[in-house]
C-alpha cells in the first residue's frame, strides 16, 4: 500500500529525510514547543540524524507511519511540521497519533488539514476501528484540535507514563 505521500490542495504530506534533520532538529529541541511533551529535547544534529533513520526503518517495516507536513507551493517542500501514527496495537486496529507544527504556521488550518487527510487514511485505508490522541491536560489548542475532529475524551483512562496526559479517541463509524 502506497502511502508515503499524501496530496493536499495547500498541503503535501510526504515522507521524512535525512534533508530534513535541521527542522527536525528544531522541532525536537524547542522549549516552547516539547513543553507538553514529557520525553528529553535533541541537544545535538546527530540525534536529528538517528531519529530520522529510526523512523525511516520504522516506516519500512509498518509499524509507524509517518509523514512531514510541508506547504503545496513550496518548491523544496521545506518540512514545517510532521504527523504520525505510532503504538500500534498487536491486531493493527487501533493507533495512536501524534503531531507537531513550527510555531509560525500555528493558527493557519495546516495541522487541522493535515489530521484530516491523515484520519481518512487511517480508517478507510489502513483500516483502523480507532485513533488514539494523548495530549497534556493544558495543552488546549491541541484539545481544541481534537475535538474539532470528533475526538471524545476518555475520562477513565490514565496514561501511565505521564498523569498530566488526557487520553482521546476517534472511532471509525461504519456505513
Amino acid at each position: 500500500m502506497n502511502l508515503k505521500t499524501l496530496f493536499l490542495e495547500n498541503l503535501i504530506l510526504r515522507p521524512l529525510t535525512l534533508k530534513d534533520k535541521e527542522d527536525v532538529f528544531f522541532l525536537r529541541s524547542d522549549e516552547a514547543l516539547n513543553k507538553y511533551i514529557k520525553r528529553a529535547p535533541i541537544q545535538k544534529m546527530s540525534e536529528a540524524v538517528a531519529f530520522i533513520e529510526r523512523i525511516a526503518r520504522e516506516v519500512d517495516n509498518e509499524v509507524y507511519y509517518n509523514w512531514c507536513i510541508s506547504l503545496a507551493d513550496d518548491k523544496i517542500q521545506k518540512m514545517i511540521g510532521n504527523i504520525c501514527f505510532w503504538n500500534l496495537s498487536e491486531d493493527r486496529k487501533t493507533a495512536e497519533i501524534g503531531y507537531t507544527l513550527h510555531p509560525d504556521f500555528h493558527r493557519k488550518g495546516i495541522m487541522n488539514n493535515a489530521l484530516r487527510k491523515v484520519i481518512e487514511v487511517g480508517f478507510e485505508q489502513l483500516k483502523f476501528n480507532s485513533i488514539e490522541a494523548f495530549t497534556n491536560r493544558d495543552n488546549l489548542k491541541s484539545i481544541q484540535l481534537l475535538e474539532r475532529n470528533g475526538f471524545k475524551l476518555i475520562p477513565d483512562r490514565v496514561d501511565e507514563d505521564d498523569l498530566n496526559n488526557l487520553i482521546f479517541e476517534l472511532t471509525c463509524v461504519s456505513d
